[in-house]
């Protein structure tokens, strides 16, 4: 086993890597943020936020805001924008020289590019892709949920010597909580040593795609399998509903929907008011997407299929005969007509 940088007995407080964008945090730095406020109450430890970038000590108060106690401001010109290796050496010597128990980060692919150097730099264990987080009243230590692995497992994991425990988190796993402009936080301004040297990639050009975040939608309609491609109908019903459309990993390999509207394991967990799934078996790598749905209402042929387990509303026909149906009442509501 290698030996940690450090172990439990020189550990304290959660801390929390934070992404941002467009002079604002990251929605998914928001809802660890709120995790962590939980996670820490209950050890009776603070809340520490990182922030790094150039000039991103203007976010600070907003990160305090959402449930930091404490923000290290990281800021220099060779910070921006993220680029591995100036990011993990100053995160890297931060958490060496102030030993925190738990470091959370998301795991988008910043996130995760830099949580995988974080680990090995820093001697420890990585619980990668969590979809819950919570401390173990036995032991006191963190769990990280990840589901998965292609068969339905659900994993616990644990790291009981290594420190600091570190994790990332899916976005959209937590709810996001909300901010409290009165809440007062300690506001740290680091010295940062770094040279060109430290920066062996640069970044020459970006372009940064805006699509469609299905994991702040209301209301979602799912296709599936049973689609067939065909989505001329779920189309209408997701207007008349005024919902964003989401489909299973097959809909999003086959090029019926883009790879940002897949829900599930491997896509995006939601938490619509009202999710109508259509002509989805209802694995549990799809499941785990829409679990903490408001209502569910699922559509399949197949009397068996899964998805009828976590529904709230089980209809068993052939989508392309429910559809039309359905979208008919929608319309004659809208119209203030009635049958």
């Amino acid at each position: 086993m290698i030996e940690p940088l450090y172990g439990p007995r020189d550990a304290s407080g959660v801390w929390v890597h934070l992404e941002h964008e467009d002079n604002g945090l990251d929605t998914v730095s928001k809802e660890i943020l709120g995790r962590a406020r939980l996670l820490a109450d209950e050890r009776g430890q603070e809340v520490t936020a990182v922030l790094m970038g150039s000039g991103a000590g203007q976010l600070a108060a907003e990160a305090v805001s959402f449930g930091a106690d404490a923000v290290l401001v990281a800021d220099d010109p060779l910070l921006a924008p993220y680029t591995t290796a100036p990011h993990s050496k100053v995160i890297a010597g931060l958490v060496a020289e102030r030993k925190p128990d738990i470091l959370l980060l998301a795991a988008t692919p910043n996130g995760r590019d830099l949580a995988g150097r974080l680990a090995v730099r820093l001697r420890t264990g990585l619980t990668a892709d969590c979809t819950d987080l919570r401390i173990n009243q036995s032991t006191g230590l963190l769990v990280g949920e990840v589901t998965g692995f292609g068969q339905g497992i659900l994993a616990t994991i644990e790291c009981p010597e290594h420190r600091p425990q570190m994790a990332t988190v899916r976005p959209g796993v937590f709810p996001r909580p909300e901010p409290d402009p009165s809440r007062a936080g300690k506001i740290e301004k680091m010295t940062v040593h770094l040279s060109e040297t430290d920066r062996p990639v640069r970044v020459l050009r970006r372009s940064l795609k805006r699509g469609v975040d299905i994991t702040q939608a209301e209301r979602l309609v799912v296709a599936g399998r049973g689609v067939s491609g065909d989505l001329a109908l779920v189309k209408r019903l997701a207007r008349l509903l005024k919902a964003e459309i989401g489909g299973t990993r097959v809909a999003a390999d086959a090029g019926w929907v883009s790879h940002e509207r897949m829900v599930g394991q491997t896509g995006s967990v939601t938490h619509p008011k009202l999710a109508v799934v259509c002509g989805v078996s209802g694995a549990f790598q799809f499941t785990v997407g829409i679990q903490d749905a408001g209502t569910v209402i699922a559509i399949n042929s197949d009397k068996d299929a899964p998805i009828f387990d976590v529904a709230d509303f089980c209809i068993v026909d052939d989508v392309f005969q429910i559809l039309p149906r359905l979208i008919e009442a929608l319309e004659k509501q809208k119209d203030g007509r009635s049958e």
